[in-house]
């Protein structure tokens, strides 16, 4: 692939008079800057420094196909800017796609590129993107991050209009918790911008480039709480008004008028969530300018988390009911059943008949009457025979009647009552993705004392495994009975209230089952349960694995969530 020609555009530092964002708003690029190969928000220089001049060296001359590491194989270029260039490509190893930015080993900015991605890397929370490798080799510098196909841009979503109040509510609460936790690391991002905010389909927002884009531009800043804090104040004011902050065009959206300043949300758009607005306002004049302000502006990620926690809450959006279509009368033409209507021809309705008038002669009131009696003889005989055949029922089956017939079948279905506990053979750890978790204390699950158990670790930020890659799949414990047998119920120890689990029972013809899909047998649905649980089956099942799978950990605070099991119990049947 030949290489494209491009010229940044760099901007220096105009003294510390504009925003940050203000600055990068003027900022161009011919390169693209997505992970889609959607249109870029070009470079972006911090707002109390210079941008880094970038190097004289190209970037490298690479193309569709090419292997790094013998690995990672690039597909599709879709940055080439400022001496580096970023690409889709595929980690032929693990199958899956991933993005890479690439650079000379001899680039000015080589250096703080893998310094910055090795911080971030370490930082592993899932709230961003994670960088997966960062390598220098054969005179190329090159960072390996997650690639998310089913993730949309924040640019995008506002390209369609205006976020509603508890989407924008989930934006500015999951941007900020994640930026307090990457400052409280160390760590600043300086290019949060709509291009860098990421929505999945199961609505959580990750965030990428964490101090990777920044260290890509050379871009530097003196006081990096304030420039997050002021970024993500701009993004939720794009959010509720569907306009950038500032005077200059960017992102696709439209500045502000010229020479009105920063104007409040709901004067610049009608119905803008009042507390939302406000909370912009505190995020993106954080430099205390707007003396009117009645709250104390918001100078970090972390005075933002918590002035959105004090906020009330703010509930989703009923669900739209379409109500039915009104019930159509079918029309028929006389003598032209499931025949088409000519055109032009008319359009004959088979009208209802109207019923005849009642009965008033002599011979009428006979006729009622006699029906009125018979109906009284047929529910005077019928009570006779229900009580006959509770009777009979009641003393064994067993009358004086010659023509009595026997109410009680023995194949009626019994109702099946536990027994003792079935045997336990082993407790395994459930693990269908690659690391398995705690596979040490499986044991515990099934010593007999409920005061001990096998715990998951503590995740962050998501009840569902921390919402890592690795743990799609969750966790819990697989009993071995040793045999088939015949299983009658279970009976739980839970870690704590509030886990999401099911119980699944595997073929009887299973052998050392490892996969969701081979527990074929449900015992139990998928549903949140208390501390305890215990379950009877209408009928027995024939298996000889069974599987507690957990999908949601209850939370243990702080924003942390942690579950397991302590003691699992087997009942058989009674016979």
């Amino acid at each position: 692939m030949a290489e494209r020609s491009t010229a940044a555009v760099d901007v220096a530092d105009n003294g510390g008079d504009e925003p940050l964002a203000a600055q990068a708003a003027k900022a161009t690029s011919d390169g693209v800057d997505t992970q889609n190969g959607r249109a870029a928000d070009g470079p972006m220089p911090d707002k109390d420094g210079e941008r880094t001049k970038a190097a004289p060296a190209a970037a490298p001359e690479l193309h569709s196909g090419h292997k790094l590491a013998r690995r990672y194989r690039l597909e599709e270029c879709v940055t080439r800017v400022d001496g580096f260039s970023s690409w889709r490509a595929m980690d032929e190893k693990l199958r899956r796609a991933v993005g890479v930015h690439l650079m000379p080993a001899d680039h000015a900015r080589a250096r703080s590129v893998l310094a910055a991605a090795r911080s971030s890397a370490l930082l592993g929370d899932p709230r961003f993107v994670q960088v997966l490798d960062a390598v220098e080799e054969n005179d190329l510098v090159y960072v390996v991050h997650e690639w998310l196909p089913d993730a949309t841009e924040l640019t995008a979503l506002l390209a369609a209009g205006p976020l509603e109040p508890h989407e924008a509510y989930q934006l500015v609460s999951q941007v900020s918790q994640a930026m307090a936790a990457a400052h409280r690391e160390g760590l600043a991002h300086l290019r949060l911008t709509p291009s860098a905010i990421l929505r999945t389909s199961s609505g959580q927002y990750r965030i990428r480039g964490l101090a990777v884009n920044a260290a890509l531009r050379g871009i530097t800043c003196e006081t990096p709480q304030r420039a997050d804090t002021e970024a993500i104040g701009a993004l939720l004011y794009a959010a509720l008004t569907q306009r950038w902050p500032y005077e200059s065009d960017a992102y696709g959206l439209t500045g502000l008028p010229k020479g009105v300043g920063l104007i409040a949300p709901d004067q610049v758009r009608a119905g803008v969530h009042r507390g939302l607005g406000e909370l912009a306002m505190r995020a993106l004049a954080n430099d205390g300018a707007t003396a009117s302000r009645q709250e104390p502006a918001c100078t970090s990620p972390e005075e933002l988390a918590k002035a959105v926690a004090a906020m009330p809450r703010i509930r989703p959006p009923e669900p739209a009911f379409t109500a039915p279509p009104e019930y159509q009368h079918t029309t028929y033409q006389q003598g032209n059943y499931g025949r088409p209507t000519p055109p032009g021809s008319p359009t004959t309705q088979v009208r209802p008949v109207p019923p005849p008038p009642p009965l008033q002669s002599r011979t009428g009131r006979v006729l009622k009457w006699g029906v009125a009696a018979l109906l009284i003889a047929a529910l005077g005989l019928g009570s006779w025979q229900l009580a006959d055949a509770l009777l009979g029922r009641n003393n064994g089956g067993s009358t004086n009647g010659p023509n009595q017939t026997q109410t009680d079948s023995e194949d009626d279905p019994k109702p099946l009552t536990p027994g003792k506990p079935l045997s336990i053979a082993d407790a395994s750890v459930f693990a269908p993705d690659p690391d398995p978790l705690n596979t040490k204390d499986s044991h515990k699950a099934i010593d007999g004392k409920p005061e001990t158990g096998w715990a998951t670790p503590r995740y962050d930020g998501f009840p569902n495994f921390g919402n890592l890659p690795s743990r799609k799949g969750g966790s819990g414990i697989i009993v071995d009975l040793g045999s088939v047998q015949d299983v009658a119920g279970i009976d739980l120890n839970l870690f704590a209230s509030g886990q999401k689990l099911q119980v699944r029972a595997a073929a009887p013809d299973a052998s050392s089952p490892s996969e969701l899909s081979q527990f074929s047998q449900p015992i139990t649905e998928l549903k949140d349960v208390e501390k305890n649980l215990k379950v009877t089956l209408d009928k027995p099942i024939r298996t000889r694995y069974v599987l507690i799978h957990l999908t949601s950990l209850p939370s243990e605070g702080a924003d942390s969530y942690r579950g397991g099991i302590n003691e699992i119990k087997i009942l058989g049947t009674t016979s």
